[in-house]
């Protein structure tokens, strides 16, 4: 009797460590690890938009790996340099008006000597020569920087095409803007020298037939025919 009662006892003893299975908490914590996990996704989920961001706005801040800007500037002050080397008549407003009238007077009064007007004839000469020569020194340097335009364009061309953010697409438009802008200064340039060359050169023709005609009217005299013996 003793054996089976120690049998049943150590038997309940036994049964006290069995697991109880609960439906109800078990769907809970399941619910709640759900809850938890989706919440680490959304986590990791913003983390990798903030991420993109920021490479976003890297590209976009990013500067173009190589700029023209240098070169436009250059070219620019290479023709501002043989604008500037323009002699006697300059580009200077009142310098200009103030030579003008004194070399290319309307006409020439009878108190003025030949040998002043033969001078300013001379003057007349250089001035012309010296345009013409200054327009065509600009048209050479405007050609030969034809094929480096070309090279500059296909630059430009291509750091557009390759560009990685709104930064780099905004400096290579306002650099082809710029060899616009460059281009257009240097068909400014031309005429202007152009003109100046054409205008020199009918300034001296009129300052001529005056000088001709003040000439003429001295050999003339008084009107009366020169007579050998007399």
């Amino acid at each position: 009797m003793l054996s089976i009662a120690i049998a049943v006892n150590g038997s309940r003893r036994l049964g006290a460590f069995d697991i109880v299975f609960d439906p109800t908490n078990y769907s809970q914590n399941l619910l709640t690890a759900a809850r938890a996990l989706d919440q680490i996704n959304n986590q990791i989920r913003s983390l990798e938009n903030q991420a993109q961001s920021l490479r976003n706005q890297t590209k976009n801040l990013a500067a173009l790996p190589t700029s023209v800007v240098g070169q436009l500037t250059s070219t620019i002050n290479q023709m501002n340099t043989l604008i500037g080397q323009a002699k006697n008549i300059s580009f200077d407003v009142q310098r200009t008006q103030q030579d003008f009238e004194r070399l290319y007077p309307r006409q020439y009064a009878a108190a003025v000597s030949s040998d002043k007007m033969v001078r300013d004839a001379t003057s007349r000469w250089d001035n012309s020569y010296d345009g013409l020569k200054q327009s065509l020194t600009l048209q050479s340097a405007i050609v030969g920087s034809l094929d480096q335009d070309g090279q500059t364009l296909r630059t430009l061309m291509a750091n557009s095409s390759a560009a990685v953010g709104s930064l780099q697409a905004q400096q290579s438009g306002n650099e082809l803007l710029g060899l616009q802008i460059k281009q257009s200064l240097q068909t400014q340039a031309l005429m202007a020298t152009q003109a100046r060359a054409d205008t020199l050169r009918a300034a001296e023709q009129q300052a001529s037939s005056a000088a001709a005609k003040e000439r003429f009217n001295r050999f003339i005299g008084d009107g009366h025919a020169y007579t050998a013996g007399k």
